[in-house]
């Protein structure tokens, strides 16, 4: 069952056209990773889903009910995290939660029980500080939590670890994984490793397109070519590029690249088959490869393939 329906959805701002009749599904406890260069017109796709900018053209629709414009009941089953999240800074966590939650009309009898389990769950529960004193991941954190408080059926995620170093893009990431049996989420990023990371589903966004929707496993089988990484003594070079040459010949090879010390060789037939038949025109030359290995594809290789 999807839980998010986008059907020809269109926005223009003035003449500039955004989005060009976009279709995409996410499916019912999916981490779907929308992704797209900076630009592409991702905050504009998750705004529109908010209800917080109106639609040129087509229909978007939450738990089957349609997104209006302004104050759209579908809100009653949507978190929000932005990019960089502002909070009340002479706050602490349990303060600001709380305020957050008498505000949304949580019931005071529930409410204590709910922020402390919230802040548990994104690994605050011990932190008395004010917020001001948050790192960057901490904030995301807390971000998480405030949106996560009134138990959405989606939460949406847009550039949540841009502005995150290492460590606190990894422990962000671990903590969004950890959410995924309670929430559908929508990851919006740029940053291709954390998409590979933690999400299913993938919808890819290039010149106001989508150009993919589908599971990343597919996504990988729909697009990606076959490599394999071949490595041999360099005095050996020579003859590994005839055993291509002929291989390219015969079809059982399309392309290869030398990069660094490496050939990266391409082929559209079973990587069993074309390592014996490798290994053995090696064998039969005399030489030995150090590294004879299969390369799986990349979602950045299938990206810029795409949109090229």
């Amino acid at each position: 069952m999807n839980i998010l329906t986008l059907e020809n959805v269109s926005k223009k701002f003035g003449e500039k056209l955004i989005l060009d009749g976009i279709n995409l599904t996410v499916p019912e406890g999916s981490i779907y990773g929308f992704i797209g260069k900076n630009g592409a017109g991702k905050t504009t796709t998750m705004k529109m889903v908010l209800g917080l900018e109106d639609l040129t053209e087509g229909s978007i629709k939450i738990k089957g009910e349609s997104v209006t414009f302004g104050n759209t009941k579908t809100n009653q089953w949507t978190g929000y995290l932005p990019d960089v999240p502002e909070f009340y800074g002479f706050m602490s966590a349990g303060e600001y939660l709380k305020l957050c939650g008498e505000i949304t009309g949580i019931p005071k009898s529930e409410l204590s029980t709910k922020v402390k389990s919230m802040l548990k769950k994104v690994g605050l529960e011990d932190s008395k500080q004010p917020i001001k004193k948050f790192s960057r991941g901490m904030k995301q954190r807390l971000g998480a939590a405030q949106a996560l408080l009134n138990e959405p059926k989606l939460l949406i995620c847009d550039e949540p670890t841009s502005a995150l170093d290492p460590n606190g893009r990894r422990e962000f990431l671990d903590l969004l994984y950890s959410l995924k049996e309670n929430v559908t989420i929508i990851f919006s990023t740029h940053i291709l490793n954390d998409v590979e990371r933690i999400c299913d589903h993938v919808g890819i966004l290039n010149e106001g397109k989508i150009i993919a929707d589908t599971t990343l496993t597919d996504l990988k089988k729909q697009f990606a070519s076959s490599k394999m990484e071949v490595l041999m003594e360099a005095k050996d070079n020579v003859l590994l590029e005839d055993i291509l040459n002929r291989l390219i010949h015969e079809g059982k090879v399309q392309t290869y690249e030398k990069a660094n010390e490496s050939y990266f060789v391409s082929y559209s037939g079973d990587y069993a088959d074309l390592l014996e038949e490798l290994y053995g025109s090696c064998k039969k030359a005399h030489i030995v490869p150090n590294l004879l290995r299969k390369i799986e594809p990349s979602l950045e290789s299938i990206f810029l393939e795409v949109t090229r």
